[in-house]
């Protein structure tokens, strides 16, 4: 169902896009014609005026060095009148020829420019519409799975006290998970607008934040930590960069196995400075790697045998927050080697 209406959506944005490209190419290309014609036209009557002032010049040499002075009266007007509209004429169908030209060349030309001018607002509408339909599947899915609980229970004629506990519970989990779905959501939606407290702040402090959020997950699997980090300093937000932070620890953590360690490094490197996180996991196929920053996108499988929670939402939140700093965040993987993210930001200039 989800990927009939993907299509479905997909179609209709196709239809509009080949519409605004009509209409847009009619546009360019009526803009070109104006201009060619009005051109034309401008030349045209130069033209003649340039060549009925020369027919008119006294002496001037007709042919085999006949001279207009050799003929007068009626008969050099006529001949003046003919070869005035012979010259007219060679000069109308040469000007059609190039408007016809122009016309073909600006036909091409406008598409192009066209598909070139409305292919990032395509881009951004199949964006929309994926992120659309990819939040309302997984919206689907708890609410799904809440329904026929609560459906199942109310069935039950002697529901006991434990039961119903245990129907809450399961309620609960979900209500959870719907809520960090959600929040997830209103980030990405609203994190081009977001209000981000700068200021000059240590990325040790950074990485020390985030590992105390995730150290009970990863006592919980038995990893340990390695914080390498060294001091450098950078202008941003401090809550913000240890949420992008703790999102690379916690997947690594997900990803890694049992007794396995994940290792923080960084400082100050060619004028940037750089925080990384490995991790000693699975690796991400050459395939997956291209896609992890997606919204939704999940690898359970290239990564990791176990299921994973989560929506597919963490790198992309990540991803979003490092751009509001002028940052990047990049991946270097192999399937079975682990991987590597890298947090790349300016060093700050103010001390």
């Amino acid at each position: 169902m989800a990927s009939a209406t993907g299509w479905g959506i997909k179609r209709v944005i196709n239809a509009i896009i080949k519409s605004a490209a009509l209409k847009l190419t009619l546009y360019y290309l009526a803009t070109i014609m104006g201009l060619s014609l009005g051109f034309s036209v401008f030349l045209y009557h130069v033209s003649s005026g340039e060549l009925d002032r020369g027919l008119r010049r006294p002496g001037f040499v007709i042919s085999n060095g006949v001279s207009s002075a050799s003929i007068s009266g009626s008969d050099f007007e006529q001949f003046r009148q003919d070869r005035l509209e012979e010259a007219r004429d060679n000069l109308i169908f040469n000007l059609m020829v190039f408007n016809l030209f122009i016309l073909l060349a600006g036909g091409l030309i406008s598409y192009a420019l066209a598909q070139k001018t409305l292919r990032p607002i395509e881009e951004a509408m199949e964006s929309q519409s994926r992120f659309t339909a990819d939040a309302s599947h997984e919206l689907r899915t708890p609410l799904t799975a809440m329904q026929t609980e609560i459906e199942v229970a109310l069935r039950k004629r002697n529901l006991t006290t434990a039961q119903a506990k245990a129907q809450l519970e399961s309620n609960l989990e979900e209500v959870i998970k719907l809520r960090g779905l959600s929040e997830g959501l209103l980030k990405l939606a609203n994190g081009g607008e977001q209000a981000l407290n700068k200021e000059v702040i240590s990325l040790e402090d950074v990485s020390i934040d985030a590992m105390t959020n995730l150290v009970k997950a990863a006592q919980a699997k038995q990893i340990s930590i390695e914080n390498n980090v060294k001091p450098a300093q950078v202008f941003g937000d401090k809550v913000a960069l240890t949420e992008a932070l703790s999102v690379l620890i916690d997947n690594a953590i997900k990803y890694s196995p049992t007794g396995s360690q994940v290792t923080l490094a960084g400082g100050e490197v060619d004028g940037n400075a750089r925080l990384s996180v490995t991790d000693q996991g699975q690796g991400i196929s050459k395939k997956d790697l291209p896609h992890i920053f997606d919204r939704f996108y999940r690898s359970d499988q290239s990564r990791n045998k176990d299921k994973t929670e989560g929506y597919g939402l963490g790198l992309s939140i990540a991803q979003r927050i490092i751009r509001l700093h002028d940052g990047t965040i990049t991946a270097d993987s192999k399937t079975g080697k682990g991987s590597v993210f890298t947090i790349t930001l300016p060093v700050s200039e103010q001390k």
